[in-house]
């Protein structure tokens, strides 16, 4: 059974919006006033394809769509990453521990250290671990080539549900603690991760997320992207799972010794919720 509040409650602030707080779901981060041109991305062909308002496949999308197409560097998604036994059993293991109400309608569970981002300080002392059913999709993960030496030092668990109007706006991850490779498995639903281009902020790439798939996140699409999901992507409940790993100023830099403690910490794997 899912562990929650009994009710759900709006924590938004700022500019944030969510069903909770707004009875106009066009303010939830879907409205644009400027122009943006859409692009579907295929993971066979590594390019980013004009994308038509009715199409409805994330398989080739660009077959029969002519147009422009543009390259994105940095992105690996593997389909059926896991099995659907494994999605029942991993949502049945997340859903032991209580949400936390998160803005823009999310959800959240966090497994990690304590980060003030903006003085750049760490606090370990609530750090017990990943939790322990992440152990067995971490050593897949690192079967992959491109994640051979992926050491996650964090875990972050997000519910998301039309019913709240769930969405994340644009963002970069932090570019001081949190190393290259951002890795998301996406469980219950299919989706789109927006990336939004920084330079060229009307140029829009929608990256199919399919249920059980995993993405990585690196190079390019990492710190030239901007990434998102908008609250129109989310058509049913979907609970997203990513794993950070270190920079290398925390792992064989001046802050190596932090490191190696956050990682021992992090592969103990006997994690609570933070």
């Amino acid at each position: 059974m899912q562990a929650t509040d009994k009710e759900d409650v709006c924590v938004c602030k700022g500019c944030r919006h969510c069903l909770l707080c707004s009875s106009n779901p066009q303010e939830n981060g879907d409205s644009n006033l400027k122009q943006i041109q859409k692009y579907m991305y295929c993971a066979t062909c590594d390019k980013a394809y004009i994308s038509e308002a009715n199409i409805d496949t994330v398989n080739h999308p660009h077959l029969g769509v002519t147009g422009t197409c543009i390259d994105l560097d940095g992105v690996r998604i593997v389909d059926d990453f896991i099995t659907e036994a494994e999605e029942v059993y991993l949502v049945e293991e997340i859903d032991k521990t209580k949400w936390m109400s998160s803005q823009s309608g999310r959800k959240k569970q966090d497994y990690g250290p304590k980060v003030n981002f903006k003085k750049q300080k760490i606090k370990m002392d609530c750090f017990t671990g990943l939790p322990q059913y992440s152990k067995q999709f971490v050593n897949r993960m690192n079967m992959l080539d491109i994640l051979r030496d992926f050491i996650p030092v964090e875990l972050c668990c997000l519910d998301y549900d039309p019913n709240r109007g769930s969405a994340i706006d644009p963002h970069f991850d932090d570019f001081w603690l949190w190393g290259e490779r951002l890795v998301t498995v996406n469980l219950l639903s299919d989706t789109y991760l927006t990336m939004i281009n920084s330079e060229h902020s009307s140029e829009e790439i929608l990256l199919p997320m399919k249920q059980r798939s995993l993405v990585v996140v690196y190079g390019e699409a990492r710190y030239k992207w901007k990434h998102s999901i908008t609250s129109c992507d989310i058509r049913g409940r979907r609970v997203g799972i990513t794993l950070r790993e270190l920079t290398p100023e925390f792992l064989n830099g001046t802050k190596s010794s932090i490191g190696e403690h956050m990682i021992n910490v992090a592969l103990s794997y006997n994690g609570k919720a933070i």
